[in-house]
C-alpha cells in the first residue's frame, strides 16, 4: 500500500506540473481541446442521420452509439492526459532520451508515459462526459459506473499503446504497429460489435482488446450491471502487466544513446 501511495502521489505531482505546461500557452491549449470536441462532435451528427434512415444498426440505437462514443472519447484522452508520452515512447527509446529517466529512482516505465499531457486530449477527456450529460435515464449511479468503467477503458488504451511501442526495444522503431493499433482499437471499439463476423470477436477480447474498452462498458451501463466491473478492471490489470513486463524486458537489451540531458 506504501508503494501504491507513492506511485500514486507520483503521478499526482507528474500531472499537475503538466498541466502547469500547457495552460501556460492557454489560448492554443482552448483552441486544442475545443477544436477536438467540435471534431468529435460531427460525428455525433453523422450517426444521428444515419440512424434516423435506418432504425438502427447491429441492434445500436442512438443512446448506445453516444455511450460508446462517450466512453471511448473519455478513456482514450484520459489516456493521453495522464500518460502523454505513450504513443511517443518508440521514438523516446529509438533517439536514446531514455537515458535521463534512468536516472531518477522512480519506476521506468511510469515515469516517461507521465512526463507529458496531450492537450487537444482534454477535449476527447471532456467530450465523453458533455455526451454524457445528455443520455436518457442518466443518474449518479450510472455516471459513477461510466467514471469507473473509463478508468478500466484508459488503462487498456495505455497498456496497449506502450506495449506496441516498447517493441521498439526489440525492432528499432515500432510507430508503424502502434499507428496501426490505433486506428484498429478505435475503428473496431466505435462500430457494434454484432455487424463483426462472429469469427472474428475473439480478437476484441485479446490482440486489439475492444471488447473491453466499449462492448463489456455498454452491456455494463445498458442494465446498470455492477458484476461487469471486475471483469473490466481485471482485464485493464492483465494489459498493464503485460505492457510492463513487455517495456522491462526489452530495458535489459537497452543500450544508451549517449545523450547529454537532464529530466527535471
Amino acid at each position: 500500500m506504501k508503494t501504491l501511495k507513492a506511485y500514486l502521489r507520483f503521478l499526482a505531482a507528474a500531472f499537475a506540473v503538466n498541466v502547469k505546461s500547457v495552460v501556460e500557452y492557454r489560448a492554443n491549449f482552448l483552441a486544442q481541446t475545443f477544436g477536438m470536441m467540435l471534431n468529435n462532435a460531427a460525428f455525433a451528427v453523422f450517426w444521428k442521420v444515419l440512424l434516423d434512415r435506418t432504425g438502427g444498426l447491429g441492434g445500436y440505437g442512438f443512446a448506445d452509439v453516444m455511450f460508446v462514443w462517450a466512453i471511448v472519447s473519455t478513456s482514450f484522452g484520459l489516456a493521453h492526459v495522464v500518460f502523454g508520452n505513450v504513443r511517443g515512447l518508440s521514438e523516446i527509446i529509438r533517439e536514446g532520451d531514455l537515458d535521463a529517466y534512468l536516472l531518477q529512482p522512480k519506476d521506468v516505465w511510469l515515469n516517461v508515459l507521465a512526463s507529458r499531457t496531450e492537450p487537444s486530449a482534454w477535449g476527447d477527456f471532456a467530450y465523453g462526459f458533455v455526451v454524457l450529460a445528455f443520455l436518457p435515464g442518466i443518474s449518479p449511479e450510472r455516471v459513477a459506473l461510466f467514471c469507473i468503467l473509463a478508468l478500466a477503458a484508459a488503462a487498456v488504451f495505455t497498456a496497449c499503446f506502450a506495449l506496441m511501442e516498447s517493441l521498439a526495444f526489440f525492432m528499432g522503431d515500432s510507430t508503424a504497429l502502434s499507428g496501426a493499433l490505433t486506428e484498429f482499437l478505435l475503428s473496431f471499439s466505435l462500430y457494434p460489435e454484432t455487424v463483426f463476423d462472429p469469427g472474428m470477436r475473439w480478437i476484441f477480447y485479446t490482440i486489439v482488446p475492444s471488447g473491453f474498452i466499449a462492448f463489456v462498458p455498454l452491456a455494463a451501463f445498458r442494465s446498470l450491471d455492477w458484476r461487469l466491473v471486475p471483469i473490466a478492471i481485471g482485464a485493464a490489470a492483465a494489459y498493464v502487466a503485460l505492457s510492463r513486463a513487455v517495456f522491462n524486458a526489452g530495458l535489459r537489451r537497452y543500450e544508451s544513446g549517449n545523450k547529454i540531458g537532464t529530466k527535471v
